[in-house]
């Protein structure tokens, strides 16, 4: 699919918004990380995992809420009637680090956890402190055994609690929202190890404009998109053939300029 192309007179104005407005929603986005650790910290003190559950939906709900000062919109889409008493393994294409706010809120009910890089688990208020105690797997992409264990234990919460995953096979974020082949080995290991999960892909549109430019200045008035896409049961097929399948959706549904 290809999306409406945009002049360089709106492009250049979008810029010029974006040096105006960038900073502003930097401090908004620092003030809300920064109140929500000891409120993460509080909630897992004293009502343990809901409660902690609870104040990381909020989180992301205001986190979501500060895209909004850029002039830049998020439309999630979610006609698919996914099962509560399941694990699901989110599966979507990866262009920001702004994908990830509106996937915790809008699938909220379904207990998503990352697969996300170790790194990201230190030095990021709020972020990092979920990542370490809200059930993520955190992974070194270094150390394989490392890795596959953080994968291991998060497939067992998932047999166990019912809890869901999400994943972006792609490994790395595409900076100009073409999408780049998808990776089999975690979702290889997430369905040996979880027979009855359900494989959902997601694909994210434009959400990689707001970052066009890099961390400064964000890119403003940007119609970003989430959608769930219809579910794939893996039984009776490969990885390989989940992961193509997913891929293919993905892409069927992808804007690219």
């Amino acid at each position: 699919m290809q999306p409406r192309p945009v002049g360089p007179i709106v492009l250049l104005m979008r810029k010029f918004f974006g040096y105006i407005l960038s900073p502003v929603f930097y401090l908004l986005f620092g003030i809300v990380i920064t109140v929500f650790h000891p409120v993460q910290w509080l909630c897992l003190k004293l009502g343990g995992y809901q409660a902690h559950k609870k104040s990381v939906d909020t989180l992301n709900w205001c986190l979501v809420a500060c895209y909004y000062v850029l002039g830049n919109t998020v439309k999630f889409v979610n006609k698919q009637p996914l099962p509560t008493d399941r694990p699901i393994l989110f599966v979507a294409n990866h262009q920001s680090m702004y994908d990830i706010p509106p996937l915790i809120f809008f699938l909220r009910k379904h207990h998503g956890k990352f697969i996300s890089k170790i790194e990201l688990a230190k030095g990021i208020p709020s972020i990092s402190f979920n990542l370490r105690h809200g059930g993520a797997a955190n992974i070194d992409r270094k150390d394989p055994k490392q890795s596959i264990a953080e994968i291991l234990k998060l497939a067992n919460h998932m047999k166990t609690k019912k809890w869901s995953a999400f994943i972006f096979p792609e490994g790395t974020r595409s900076k100009t929202g073409k999408v780049k082949p998808f990776n089999v080995g975690g979702i290889a290991t997430i369905l040996k190890k979880v027979p009855d999960v359900l494989v959902v892909p997601v694909v994210i549109n434009r959400s990689w404009e707001m970052v066009r430019y890099g961390f400064f200045p964000l890119n403003t008035f940007t119609r970003m998109s989430w959608e769930v896409l219809p579910p794939i049961e893996p039984q009776g097929l490969s990885a390989e053939e989940v992961v193509a399948q997913a891929e293919a959706r993905i892409k069927t549904k992808i804007l690219v300029n």
